[in-house]
């Protein structure tokens, strides 16, 4: 009796879907300007460079595999998988595509992907149309779409302009597919996220915490993203990516 129950129990564990009894939690962390903070704008949206270099360099210490979008299925296969973004294409970000090449060896290969807002390109403190074809030919940078004009997308009737238009202006910067949209505050809606569909495979919000495969409708429009902040201490970082 006792070996047909153990049989049955076995029999049961092995027909559940994985997602039951072992559900992968993917990092997706999301940046703003890597540089000194000069007094303008918002303190906690500047990371140091010393503190992202000190920030990645954990991430290859502790064998994480940095991804970027093209790569989503990846996720599967390789080691501690995890996405670094950042938002709004500013100039300063290429702070963060020199550490990234600074800390490229043969194991480790860094990669990250900038949202930008495809209207702000070539303004005095954002990346310009040479930048961005710079960093989309690199190899370690992904360009990849924060709208048009950055507005709150739920309230935005024009959302051809901001989502279409976008990408194609990118895509004509670039020479690469752009196939992810971050939205502007991490704002979105059903309405919005059928747009999306449209044009894009991924949707980024800000809202907080790991992202896991539910089965859920339309999840990957609604990819959550953690903030690495000014404030953020190695210790606070740890937490944030050790998922596993």
């Amino acid at each position: 009796m006792k070996k047909i129950l153990l049989l049955f129990l076995s029999l049961l564990i092995l027909g559940l879907p994985k997602s039951v009894y072992a559900k992968q939690k993917i990092p997706i962390l999301i940046y703003h300007s890597i540089d000194q903070f000069n007094g303008i704008g918002s303190k906690e949206l500047y990371v140091t460079p010393e503190n992202f270099e000190k920030q990645m360099a954990y991430l290859r210490d502790h064998g994480y595999t940095l991804l970027t979008f093209e790569r989503w299925k990846d996720i599967k296969t390789v080691q501690r998988p995890i996405f670094i973004t950042f938002d709004d294409g500013y100039k300063n970000n290429l702070n963060a595509y020199s550490i990234f090449q600074k800390l490229t060896t043969k194991s480790f290969h860094p990669a990250g992907t900038f949202f930008v807002i495809s209207d702000f390109v070539g303004r005095a403190n954002r990346l310009s149309k040479a930048d961005l074809k710079m960093l989309a030919d690199s190899g370690l940078i992904s360009i990849q779409s924060h709208t048009a004009t950055h507005p709150d997308l739920i309230k935005e009737e024009n959302l051809k302009y901001e989502l279409k238009e976008s990408k194609e202006k990118i895509q004509q910067i670039t020479g690469k597919a752009v196939i992810a949209l971050a939205y502007p505050y991490g704002n979105t809606n059903e309405h919005v996220v059928a747009e999306a569909k449209k044009y894009y495979r991924y949707g980024l919000t800000t809202t907080p915490g790991p992202f896991s495969m539910t089965g859920f409708k339309n999840e990957l429009y609604y990819l959550p993203r953690m903030y690495i902040k000014y404030s953020t201490t190695l210790d606070d970082f740890e937490k944030a990516v050790k998922v596993d």
